[in-house]
């Protein structure tokens, strides 16, 4: 199943495209940064706006070692390690995501500060009380056993550390279309509720600080990319040099499940008693 998973994301020459499509926005020479990558290597939903508001709730300090479980390409952790001087580790199950991850560290001159590891998020390659925070963000959709994943998340944190979640949710009626950016059909697709989240979370220890439904703030966001999309006029930079030419019918299936009602959004943070 981890196979599949890998797959749906896979592709090659990602950092390369990604590269090539920022600097063809630039005066030549110009040193690249976490900021000006940002519009190109933020896979999830709303992009930078959702770094940030995860960000805002993480609330990094100096000096702290974070962990990012499920990485991607590495956009948030850059984006964080940069503005918070903080030192990221990312754990990715895809391959091809982690080595564009880390061209992508190369290429901006943050490979002391970002650390990316090829593994699981259900067993996690780090010994216990390691991390001082950390997030994920639109991955446990790919995940059956969440109380592992949460289970695993917690015994890495130290005592008092927080795990912030920005996720996507089940909804309430029907069925979401397929395929959607997580998942190519529902077989690796695997939402939860929002009382399912807190029941799993709270099973494995965590204390809720925060834990809401987001749906209605971040829909008029979606609504408004799924027009530029069927327009034509999206933006040059975007997942799409991610996840290729496929991803405009992937986003535009999203917004049609969180119109219909069968997904929504959710954000969370939790903490692991001191």
């Amino acid at each position: 199943m981890t196979d599949t998973i890998a797959e749906h994301y896979a592709n090659h020459g990602i950092a390369e495209r990604i590269l090539s499509a920022v600097r063809a926005t630039l005066p030549p020479g110009t040193p690249l940064t976490a900021d000006l990558l940002a519009p190109a290597d933020q896979l999830h939903g709303r992009g930078l706006d959702a770094t940030k508001e995860l960000a805002a709730l993480l609330d990094p300090r100096p000096g702290e070692h974070i962990l990012d479980i499920g990485s991607g390409v590495g956009g948030p952790a850059r984006w964080i390690a940069s503005h918070f001087s903080c030192r990221i580790t990312g754990i990715g199950l895809t391959g091809a995501f982690c080595s564009a991850a880390e061209a992508l560290n190369r290429a901006t001159g943050l490979t002391d500060h970002v650390t990316i590891v090829h593994g699981s998020a259900t067993a996690l390659p780090f010994a216990d009380q390691t991390f001082d925070r950390a997030y994920s963000h639109n991955v446990v959709m790919n995940i059956a056993d969440k109380r592992a994943f949460y289970r695993e998340a917690r015994r890495v944190l130290k005592p008092g550390g927080v795990l912030v979640l920005l996720n996507l949710i089940a909804g309430s009626t029907g069925t979401p279309h397929y395929p959607a950016p997580w998942a190519a059909s529902a077989a690796t697709s695997y939402l939860a509720t929002l009382e399912e989240t807190r029941d799993d979370l709270t099973s494995e220890g965590f204390e809720i600080v925060q834990l809401m439904d987001t749906t209605s703030q971040t829909r008029g966001a979606r609504r408004a990319h799924a027009q530029r999309l069927e327009a034509g006029t999206a933006p040059v930079l975007g997942a799409h040099l991610v996840m290729g030419s496929r991803m405009k019918e992937l986003q535009i299936n999203v917004i049609r499940s969180e119109e219909e009602g069968s997904i929504g959004s959710m954000q969370a943070l939790v903490r692991r008693p001191a």
